[in-house]
């Protein structure tokens, strides 16, 4: 099981750190990924962490937020720079255990607002 925490209001400009924290040993985990979904939108893909060190960012993130895993404490991160207003969102931890694709189970989610 995936919670996800971290989200709140921040301005413009501002940084927010998310972290996803497993009730298991994540160290065997294929990959994890962040995802969002903003009101009358698609979920969407954020950013990808994999074992193998891959990392993968959607284009409106690039150069602003990073995924990171911590495999001691089971907790995978995605640290929020320069936050825009377009960032407003719910957003949700995923994992792929084997490679196989990302599970169809979502938890609760953390809002974050972009606002001044």
């Amino acid at each position: 099981q995936l919670v996800e925490s971290g989200g709140g209001l921040v301005q413009p400009g501002g940084s927010v750190t998310l972290s996803c924290a497993s009730s298991g040993s994540i160290f065997n985990i294929h990959a994890f990924a962040w995802f969002r979904q903003a009101p009358g939108k698609q979920r969407e893909l954020v950013a990808s962490t994999a074992r193998d060190g891959l990392l993968r960012y959607a284009d409106s993130v690039k150069g602003r937020f990073t995924i990171s895993r911590d495999n001691r404490k089971n907790t995978v991160y995605l640290y929020m720079n320069s936050l825009k207003p377009e960032d407003t969102a719910v957003y949700y931890c995923n994992q792929d255990p084997n490679g196989w694709g990302w599970l169809n189970s979502w938890g609760q989610g953390t809002q974050v607002t972009v606002s001044s």
